[in-house]
């Protein structure tokens, strides 16, 4: 295994042009895709100045000292940040990924931004876009929530969506992490509990510090356009050492010689290999991206290029 400094800033290409080519197609298909068009590319806004709304729920005050930083690393007085990328293998086997270690003196600065600051269906932004609009020190996309309409999503300390159908994280604003069963609660008494956000795509990964069995067998969705979420790919991913001790793991794949991804079991080695307790798997693909300083850390697909996404897990500066 070896080390490598977090490369340089790949080029940046905004995806509103390709999401307008896609809605001509779609509308050119005619009255039968009508419905298609509607639920996947039309926007559907349910809440605007999101992050706003969300700020009013802030459990404890944030430090404002500016904090510094190198090309790999950060510190402040309420987190601390090193970022590492590693390669395995060679050829046509190698892995690439990126590791962010985190660790926070205040849980509450792990917080969520939502493209354009609105909460709906099919609204999308870069992640770096998102991130550079909350002022995010390091941020990773999440998971997509604004593809589907069911899952429970708290973000900030408030509950946008309440429709349990998967297995869900909850961070706590305590700094503890937790994998549940979003079919057996409720939005109203996870908040209660001290919820902060919650993530609902999944599958977990790790618990008590192991690979959970059978996750190279689940899928998170049936609906159109859902691709498997097996097999060799790029993957995004969120874990935790000990409270308010995060890691977050994104692998780059889909790039013959530079990385191919991951399967869902190795994806959980890696979790386990950095020690982390719990672990939890986020949208992937070409969606994955990780976002320090303002700079675009993995490169995509080996393209260099972000793919627009609903929502963000970034670190507060």
């Amino acid at each position: 295994m070896t080390t490598n400094p977090v490369p340089p800033q790949p080029h940046r290409i905004s995806r509103r042009g390709l999401v307008a080519g896609g809605l001509g197609l779609l509308a050119a298909a005619g009255g039968g895709s009508a419905w298609a068009l509607d639920r996947y590319v039309l926007d559907h806004v349910e809440v605007s100045g999101a992050s706003q709304l969300a700020a009013q729920n802030v459990v404890a005050a944030e430090a404002d000292g500016t904090g510094t930083a190198t090309a790999s690393s950060y510190a402040s007085d309420t987190a601390t940040i090193k970022i590492r990328s590693v390669a395995t293998g060679s050829g046509d086997d190698k892995v690439t990924y990126y590791v962010a270690d985190v660790q926070v003196t205040d849980a509450t600065i792990v917080k969520s931004a939502f493209a354009e600051d609105r909460f709906g269906e099919n609204i999308i932004a870069n992640p770096s876009e998102i991130a550079a609009s909350v002022g995010a020190v390091l941020a990773i996309n999440g998971d997509y929530y604004g593809f589907r309409d069911t899952g429970i999503v708290i973000r900030n300390g408030v509950t946008f969506r309440d429709s349990g159908a998967r297995q869900g994280l909850a961070l706590y604003a305590d700094g503890s992490m937790r994998l549940y069963d979003e079919t057996t609660t409720s939005a109203g008494e996870l908040i209660e509990d001290g919820v902060w956000n919650t993530l609902s795509f999944g599958p977990g990964l790790v618990q008590d510090g192991a690979v959970i069995a059978g996750i190279d067998r689940i899928e998170v969705d049936t609906n159109f356009g859902n691709h498997s979420i097996q097999g060799q790919q790029p993957r995004t991913g969120i874990g935790i050492v000990d409270g308010n001790h995060l890691l977050f793991v994104v692998v780059d794949g889909r790039s013959k010689g530079y990385s191919r991804g991951v399967t869902m079991p190795e994806f959980a080695q890696i979790f386990t290999d950095l020690g982390a307790q719990v672990a939890y798997n986020l949208d992937g693909g070409g969606s994955s991206a990780m976002v320090f300083q303002d700079r675009l850390v993995n490169n995509p697909l080996g393209k260099g290029r972000e793919r627009g996404t609903s929502d963000i897990l970034y670190v507060a500066g």
